[in-house]
């Protein structure tokens, strides 16, 4: 098993900077989506993704089963693949079983949670001719160490699936992609997942689901920073709620306080008050359309090359090439 790891302290200071900018921040309270993927987390999010209400991830698994050699078919023989937010990996084997067919790759999954890093090096590295090797990073800084690395003639495929796109703010995705395709040469290619617009219940439904899964999640990111940081939060003092952002189109995940409160971490030495109601944000996930998809591509430099979609559910797979 090869992972690249980031200094422990370093990703710890991050957090607790993040954490004093969120909670302090004028307003809206909040925190980056990113560290609800601790280790919990990441276990939490893995039983979301089979939860009938949540169909998303299957939606996804069956684009990429379905069309695999499709998608290698596009891509160069002599190929280099890196994914950020890996995860453990699940949907990506039949991308990189459809591609080492070809020839022998490389696969360098990029992830914050080492975690989620270790589970995908252990899922993947019995796929014949494919080497895994982690790397513990953000996305960005991880993608460049990645391109430094592979081989002057190496055609690279990064995969940023999931719908994580969906995680940015209004105008953000297409900065995000832009600064990928900086890292990137001209052929080069990304293939995105997007979550589509379908039904305010229905998206409702599959972030608050009735066994509870999604509120355990998103109230883990609480006791994350009572453990990491040494905060006081009472989990019970906090609810999960989720609201339907019609002008954005993008389902808010947040934490309400029951009450007014105080809340005190240590490690921060910060104290942030609460008033009953108040909340914290914690994910925002923006739904697109067809179109949104090849403006948001064409925004980042990138041209959009082949695209499949899965009716079942509402969710598109598409192929981009660095231009």
């Amino acid at each position: 098993m090869t992972i690249l790891t980031a200094p422990y302290t370093h990703a710890r200071k991050q957090f607790a900077d993040d954490v004093v900018r969120g909670l302090t921040h004028c307003g809206q309270k909040e925190l980056p989506s990113k560290y609800l993927y601790d280790a919990l987390g990441s276990t939490l999010f893995d039983a979301i993704t089979l939860l009938p209400e949540y169909g998303l991830t299957r939606a996804e698994e069956r684009l990429l089963q379905r069309h695999a050699g499709d998608i290698a078919k596009y891509v160069p023989r002599h190929t280099t693949v890196s994914e950020l937010g890996s995860g453990t990996g699940r949907k990506t084997r039949s991308i990189l079983n459809a591609l080492r067919e070809r020839s022998p790759l490389s696969y360098y999954p990029i992830e914050i949670s080492s975690a989620a890093l270790a589970s995908c090096v252990t899922e993947l590295r019995d796929i014949e001719s494919v080497s895994v090797v982690g790397v513990e990073s953000e996305y960005l800084s991880g993608l460049a160490e990645v391109a430094a690395c592979r081989k002057p003639d190496a055609h690279l495929l990064v995969l940023f699936l999931g719908s994580t796109i969906g995680n940015f703010d209004a105008g953000a995705d297409a900065v995000f992609l832009r600064e990928i395709r900086k890292t990137l040469r001209a052929g080069d290619s990304l293939l995105l997942g997007t979550d589509l617009i379908k039904s305010r219940e229905r998206l409702i439904e599959a972030y608050y689901d009735s066994r509870g899964v999604t509120a355990a999640f998103n109230l883990n990111l609480l006791g994350r920073i009572n453990r990491e940081l040494h905060g006081d939060f009472h989990l019970r003092a906090f609810e999960h709620t989720v609201r339907f952002n019609e002008v954005t189109q993008s389902v808010e995940m947040h934490l309400r306080s029951r009450r007014q409160q105080s809340v005190s971490i240590a490690d921060c030495d910060l104290l942030v008050d609460f008033a009953a109601g108040e909340t914290i944000w914690t994910e925002s996930s923006h739904k697109y359309s067809l179109a949104e998809v090849s403006v948001l591509a064409s925004k980042s430099r990138f041209a959009l090359q082949a695209q499949w979609t899965d009716d079942k559910w509402g969710f598109a797979t598409s192929l981009l090439v660095a231009i």
